[in-house]
């Protein structure tokens, strides 16, 4: 019976040993410990998609280095397939200057330990330490270091295909709000963007246009006008991006025209959100959603 035993633990030992290298850089509790056994036991298994049970997708701030490669891979999937991006350095990575001075804010399902969302966060002072915002190689952002409070931005905000069922946006802002509120963050701030490969890109442009800020005081200006051929487009109806439909319903302001990044060929509109003037269902939601995941 022990040498039985001996050959089940071998036999397990390497799975063992693959969850304990997921969680070196931090510690957490036993539950968690277990789920990424588990994990590691069915790593290889076919799964169906977690569809709308949000209580397998669990959002932290990583700074596993295995953790933070997956999701550059998941950002090139994503970015390339759906865009067309075209990105420098290794085949596979989506990875850039911007990355080591970021917190990464990673959508993990328990059951395969699979990065399926991601956003990267750069709150002001590391801004400040790396030179200056992402955005603001797209937009003049003259307006962004005149807000009252503390600023943070996000980006390279991304789904995986399988996943795209509104409990992974919904677990990814419960953990940006408890950010936002825990740290003192007063405004929020990115690009959403727009693909331009999508037939109904000038449509998603004009309703957006509709939604523009006029008060000069949060305006940005693009850096790069889009081609007037996609203004020209058919502008009929179209429904926008879940992430600038989220934004929008939260009260962001667009800030202005859109810029055209032809490294990810897509309009990159500029949102403005105002942490204070959250509408109270969101707050309620995500602070729900917040001590539902800390229990």
């Amino acid at each position: 019976m022990l040498a039985t035993a001996t050959v089940k633990f071998k036999a397990f030992a390497p799975r063992l040993g693959y969850a304990l290298r997921e969680t070196r850089d931090r510690l957490i509790p036993g539950r968690f410990l277990l789920r990424e056994l588990m994990a590691a036991e069915i790593r290889h298994a076919t799964l169906p998609a977690a569809g709308n049970d949000s209580g397998r997708l669990v959002a932290s701030v990583t700074t596993s280095r295995r953790d933070i490669i997956a999701a550059q891979r998941l950002r090139y999937r994503v970015f390339t397939g759906e865009y067309g991006a075209r990105f420098d350095g290794i085949a596979g990575i989506d990875r850039d200057r911007f990355d080591k001075h970021c917190r990464h804010v990673v959508v993990k399902d328990v059951l395969t330990g699979q990065v399926v969302g991601y956003t990267r966060i750069l709150t002001d002072e590391r801004a400040r330490r790396t030179g200056g915002w992402y955005s603001a190689g797209e937009f003049a952002l003259d307006m962004v270091d005149r807000l009252d409070g503390r600023v943070l931005e996000i980006g390279r905000t991304c789904v995986h295909p399988d996943y795209r069922n509104g409990g992974t946006i919904g677990v990814l802002w419960a953990k940006l709000a408890e950010i936002l509120v825990d740290e003192g963050f007063t405004w929020l701030f990115g690009c959403a963007s727009i693909p331009l490969s999508d037939a109904g890109a000038a449509a998603m442009l004009a309703e957006t246009a509709k939604r523009r800020e006029n008060d000069p005081r949060f305006q940005v200006a693009p850096l790069q006008a889009l081609p007037a051929e996609v203004l020209c487009g058919d502008a009929g109806s179209a429904k926008l991006p879940p992430l600038l439909r989220t934004y929008l319903a939260m009260g962001a302001k667009v800030c202005g025209e859109p810029c055209w990044d032809p490294d990810f060929n897509c309009a990159d509109v500029f949102i403005l959100l105002d942490v204070r003037a959250i509408p109270a269902r969101y707050t309620r939601h995500f602070m729900a959603r917040r001590g539902e995941l800390a229990a």
